[in-house]
């Protein structure tokens, strides 16, 4: 879906008006109480005061965001939690009947939800958004006062509405049609880890009040720095907005115009953006032969190659003086050509340095093969290339290499068996020859995405899903702690015995209070000297998208600020695959995953 720009007024005597009035200025939902001009607010009135007839199904789905009464039903009085239940079920009963997919928002009053959770498992036939104060609104009420303690103000702030959430959360069964809506306020800016953290969650939309909007010097509604940049982090999510305001206030199209501003400033759209939060299961290049858009998208990576390029030519210039490079020949070794962009990165980085280059590649896909020859007769017939159809492990080269290139790295380093390649295709190489690249790293840690958790959740029905390693283009996702190092492997690889299974356990500590959902998995790569690439966060390299993260889900548990965990990875290999297989423990030990490959594996 598209963003939306939501006007939330809580009352109306006009619905139709209220949109119409709301299109006019740049919106193109409202949100307003379901109870229009219903006082009082009686839980037996079977006569509404407007028909279903008001707008047609399309508008009632698409323009509305029903307010549900601001009522209690945890109430600890037993007639005022009886009163507010007949209420809400009122307003939802009606909500259904106007619309088949539409939407509910409920604003969450404090800790106690056993009974919202159970009208909310209850009663989903549509989506219910789950407004939230960012900050404990107790907080707001102390500007007011001024015999407030700083007892009372502490005791307030550890009173944290995200634990709201995350109880109704649990007790919902972590439902994909509960969402929340994150409620800002004008008294209290919410620290950058708070923010962080709500990325993590199923986020519909911010509410943002009026009240936030001060005029610059052109007399134009703008927001400070400070909350630019948090409500930027929350568009960067996919957020929608929802505005605070009246409708009468003659500044209520600035307040939409200047926010989708700020949303296209943050809107890092590109060419995966349907991939993000998708999970998806490894791609196994050297037990499957890749399609070819597959490697179309692979290809369009602008920065990659021109690394490659980068590294190969300072391998070249190395080991081939400026004197000799007229007459000696260097003989590299292309192990999996794909379609070519390697082999074209090697050519131009030969032609640069004006060293004279032998290439050989080797591709075991028979359907890669035929673009490759047509490459050698139409674009290369003038260079010294020679391609080979086979299995670099069991390929016997007519002469060996000085430089091996391979491209077989995956999402979490060596989930596609590059050790295993490599190892077998050291034959190949010189005593004096180099791997580009020449050794790479994984890297983990535990991270918090309710989407991922719900997207893993309907796969399980079909595959034992939370036994799978996905990749996935990170989106909504909170980092509970910094990736750390974990599995490395070098090449070539000259151990007399060599031994490509691990095991390994890392320590972690939670910043805040939040959920573990799952490991994110990471990698980077050393191609020649400090020539690298990497999808580790902390040093992504820019604008390169040849590689998503890898997740590897785990049961959610709620886990506290300043909590150790600690997560065991083990990497195995058999005759027939190699697999993973990860535990995370606290004081108590957690599920043992995939273990003996039953789920995720990759195929020898």
């Amino acid at each position: 879906m598209n963003l939306y720009v939501c006007l939330l007024h809580e009352s109306t005597n006009s619905i139709p008006k209220l949109i119409q009035h709301a299109n006019a200025n740049n919106y193109n939902v409202v949100a307003t109480s379901i109870n229009a001009n219903m006082v009082p607010l009686d839980p037996y009135e079977t006569d509404p005061t407007y028909p279903g007839t008001l707008l047609n199904a399309v508008d009632w789905n698409s323009k509305m965001i029903f307010l549900l009464s601001d009522v209690d039903v945890d109430s600890p009085n037993p007639k005022l939690r009886e009163h507010a239940k007949q209420i809400l079920l009122r307003d939802v009963a009606w909500a259904e009947h106007l619309q088949n997919v539409g939407s509910m928002m409920k604003r969450l009053r404090g800790p106690k939800i056993d009974n919202l959770a159970e009208i909310v498992r209850a009663k989903t036939k549509g989506n219910w958004f789950i407004q939230v104060p960012i900050s404990n609104p107790e907080i707001g009420s102390f500007e007011h006062r001024k015999d407030v303690t700083d007892a009372e103000i502490a005791e307030a702030e550890a009173k944290d509405p995200w634990t709201w959430w995350n109880s109704l959360r649990f007790a919902v069964k972590h439902n994909s049609k509960v969402k929340v809506v994150i409620e800002l306020n004008d008294l209290n800016r919410p620290s950058k880890e708070t923010v962080r953290r709500w990325l993590g969650e199923p986020i519909e939309a911010i509410i943002i009040p009026s009240s936030l909007f001060i005029r610059n010097k052109a007399n134009y509604y703008v927001l400070q720095k400070q909350w630019q940049i948090v409500i930027g982090h929350f568009l960067s999510a996919r957020a929608n907005i929802i505005i605070s305001a009246n409708p009468n206030d003659l500044s209520i199209s600035q307040y939409a115009d200047y926010l989708r501003k700020l949303a296209s400033d943050h809107n890092d759209s590109h060419i995966l953006n349907s991939y993000e939060n998708v999970l998806e299961i490894p791609l196994q290049p050297l037990f499957d032969n890749l399609d070819s858009y597959t490697y179309e998208v692979f290809e369009s990576d602008p920065v990659k190659y021109k690394i490659y390029q980068n590294a190969v030519k300072a391998a070249l210039i190395d080991r081939v003086s400026d004197i000799d490079a007229p007459n000696k020949l260097t003989v590299v070794m292309l192990l999996g050509g794909g379609r070519g962009p390697l082999a074209r990165a090697i050519f131009n980085a030969a032609e640069l340095t004006k060293r004279q280059v032998r290439l050989y590649i080797i591709e075991k896909n028979p359907n890669a093969i035929r673009t490759l020859s047509h490459m050698v007769d139409t674009l290369w017939e003038d260079k010294d290339v020679h391609i080979f159809s086979k299995d670099m492990r069991d390929f016997s080269p007519p002469e060996q290499a000085d430089i091996l290139v391979s491209e077989l790295l995956g999402s979490f380093g060596d989930n596609e068996l590059s050790p295993e390649c490599l190892d077998g295709a050291l034959k190949l190489l010189k005593t004096d020859g180099i791997s580009i690249p020449y050794k790479s790293t994984s890297y983990i840690n535990p991270i918090m995405s309710a989407v991922l958790h719900q997207n893993v959740s309907q796969m399980d029905t079909i595959v034992p899903a939370f036994d799978y390693g996905y990749v996935s283009l990170l989106k909504n996702v909170y980092h509970i702690d910094n990736p750390q190092a974990l599995f490395e492997f070098s090449h070539p690889n000259r151990e007399a015995t060599i031994d490509n299974t691990r095991c390994k356990e890392i320590s972690f500590t939670v910043q805040k209070d939040c959920v573990l959902h799952g490991i994110g998995g990471y990698f980077d790569t050393m191609l020649y000297k400090d020539i690298h690439l990497s999808i580790n966060p902390l040093t992504h390299t820019p604008g390169m998208f040849s590689w998503f993260p890898m997740f590897f889900p785990t049961h959610p548990r709620t886990l506290k600020e300043g909590q150790t965990i600690s997560v065991k990875f083990w990497r195995c290999v058999d005759a027939d695959k190699v697999w993973y297989e990860w535990q995370v423990s606290t004081r108590e030990v957690w599920e043992h995953h995939n273990a003996g490959g039953s789920g995720y594996h990759m195929r020898l």
